[in-house]
């Protein structure tokens, strides 16, 4: 199993304070001969509809030594995990989260803007120092 990202605890603990219920630590999905951990799953009842919303989270922290080798792997496997959420678990959707301090340093960058945009990823801003969700992306 991968090693937990050095924002995992903050982004788990934002969402568990905005009313979602962590059901899996990782989310993992199995496929034919592949295995894929998704580093979170969640899930919220919506009272006034009756149902309930999925979703699957991959957090990332952009640490490296290169931002555009990590927005190619973010992006690498958002393409994977979301193939795989398709086949598995469709009515989950999958968020990529990040803290506050990466959306202001690298997310607001044009180049990375039109990539999010013309992939259509979702993003979980998450306020670490808070451990408060700041937005929702989508």
């Amino acid at each position: 199993m991968p090693a937990k990202d050095l924002i995992h605890d903050s982004v788990k603990n934002a969402l568990i304070k905005g009313g979602w219920v962590i059901t899996d630590d990782p989310y993992i999905i199995q496929y034919e001969d592949a295995t894929v951990f998704i580093d979170l799953g969640a899930e919220r009842i919506i009272a006034a509809k009756r149902n309930d919303e999925k979703i699957a989270v991959e957090i990332k922290s952009f640490i490296g030594h290169s931002v555009i080798h990590d927005i190619e792997s973010a992006l690498g496997q958002y393409l994977l995990y979301l193939s795989f959420l398709e086949l598995y678990d469709p009515s989950r959707k999958l968020y990529i989260a990040i803290s506050d301090a990466v959306y202001e340093n690298i997310f607001e960058r044009k180049s990375v803007q039109w990539l999010i945009q013309r992939n259509r990823i979702p993003l979980l801003v998450v306020n670490t120092a808070e451990e408060e969700i700041e937005k929702w992306i989508n």
